[in-house]
């Protein structure tokens, strides 16, 4: 399976439909942008999975959430500036060879995520 997420707005109890999102391989402090997607009606990558096996690489990889604009695009009257604009999140990918699934939930003022299955 590679390399998939999937994002839950845990504000509204269902999944962020069209919140924009950036996949970035990273080296030595140094992000590479690989890929720039929104999310489709059940919050995933419309493409399928960021990496399939044969193309997910062992090393380390952000994933940048546009929070700010997807809640504002919700109508969420936001303070300015928001608590939360880009939520990014970097991990390591150390088996290539296994499923990497990093889900986000999310709100305007909070966000978990955990690697799933």
């Amino acid at each position: 399976m590679g390399l998939s997420t999937h994002v839950l707005d845990t504000m509204h109890g269902r999944p962020a439909a069209g919140m924009q999102v950036e996949l970035y391989t990273t080296e030595g402090g140094q992000a590479q942008l690989v890929r720039r997607f929104r999310l489709n009606h059940d919050g995933r990558n419309p493409d399928g999975p960021l990496y399939d096996n044969d193309s997910l690489k062992a090393g380390t990889y952000r994933l940048v959430f546009d929070v700010r604009d997807y809640f504002a695009a919700q109508g969420v009257d936001l303070p300015d500036p928001p608590f939360l604009d880009r939520v990014a999140l970097d991990f390591g990918v150390a088996h290539a060879d296994q499923h990497y699934h990093v889900p986000l939930l999310v709100s305007p003022w909070s966000y978990s995520t955990y690697r799933g299955s």
